[in-house]
């Protein structure tokens, strides 16, 4: 296939996933059947934003224009290996390689291997040259090159397994919000869904916020309660009151609307159900570890209500994948 091909093949499927039709939701059904934190409304979310970022005319051209990309590549095979934190969360790492014109070995989350082979098998009815292209696969042997998105703990194992080869290893990271107190409701409303969209649990998941100190959290309770339908899943509530349980007993102080925790904390990273919050001093910047950022929700920063809606050409870790991909 040529670029022209493997762009409308994109587009043709990003018309697909918009209609909605009874075999993808079939397909997200079936995901939340294996996996329970997927459920359907986030992965309908997640639909959203691969049709609306990603698979239209404009983004692609945009993609193709600013790279130059052509068809004078020499293929390379690219192994990837993608996460399962959220609904097809290594969508991005499929489509820039797709794209570059490299064929790509993948190897699927066990927490996320309903969706894409739905939607290879349906890419493969629209053209059955797609197979030549993309391959899923067990184990990731004899590629040229590597991609692998995983937890802390595992990039340490990528980097062992794939030292001798160019590669992009991604560890687990987080986002921030910084706020000044004068957020209007509107901000507020948008903010809550940078913390709750996929139950937090995605690297561009707000899960600490920066206030000033003497911050009033009634507002910021009160607007995070559009979740409060959370307490019906089991497992977020089983995590919910979990936590509860902890900082009860060790009698640590807590802020709670009966779905999600605050709790002053310096760690990064908290539990699901839970988030953290440190203050900082009025007039200043507070101090931020940017190497454990993804995302960070601020004035001057992502507006509030858009860190989970990454366009085509925003990366990961802030590596440029396609860059990466073009130069192999």
């Amino acid at each position: 296939m040529d670029l022209q091909e493997r762009i409308q093949l994109m587009i043709q499927l990003g018309e697909y996933l918009k209609i909605n039709t009874e075999d993808w939701q079939e397909a997200q059904s079936n995901a939340f059947y294996h996996n329970p934190w997927f459920i359907p409304e986030f992965t309908a979310h997640a639909t959203k934003n691969i049709v609306e970022q990603f698979l239209n005319k404009e983004a692609l051209k945009q993609l193709v224009n600013h790279y130059h990309i052509d068809d004078n590549i020499q293929p390379k095979t690219v192994g990837i290996v993608m996460a399962g934190n959220i609904p097809m969360v290594g969508f991005h790492d499929f489509l820039c390689t797709f794209i570059s014109g490299h064929k790509q070995v993948i190897k699927l989350s066990s927490k996320d291997n309903q969706l894409f082979p739905h939607l290879f098998r349906k890419l493969t009815e629209m053209d059955t040259r797609f197979t030549d292209h993309v391959t899923v696969a067990e184990t990731l042997k004899g590629c040229d090159a590597y991609i692998a998105t995983g937890s802390s703990n595992s990039s340490r194992y990528f980097e062992a397994y794939f030292a001798k080869y160019p590669h992009i290893i991604r560890k687990g990271k987080t986002s921030v919000a910084i706020l000044t107190g004068d957020e209007t409701d509107t901000q507020l409303n948008n903010l809550a869904d940078d913390v709750h969209l996929y139950f937090g649990r995605g690297c561009r998941s707000v899960t600490k916020l920066y206030v000033p100190e003497g911050y009033n959290f009634e507002k910021l309770l009160d607007s995070f309660k559009k979740y409060q339908w959370f307490g019906d899943h089991n497992r977020f509530k089983n995590n919910y009151d979990y936590q509860l349980a902890l900082v009860m007993m060790n009698k640590i102080y807590y802020m709670t609307n009966g779905s999600v925790l605050l709790v002053e904390s310096d760690q990064p990273v908290p539990p699901v159900g839970t988030v953290f919050y440190t203050f900082y001093k009025p007039g200043t910047k507070p101090e931020l570890n940017l190497g454990q950022l993804q995302c960070i929700a601020a004035e001057g920063y992502i507006a509030f209500g858009q860190t989970q809606t990454p366009g085509v050409c925003e990366y990961a870790d802030n590596v440029d994948t396609m860059q990466f991909l073009l130069t192999l």
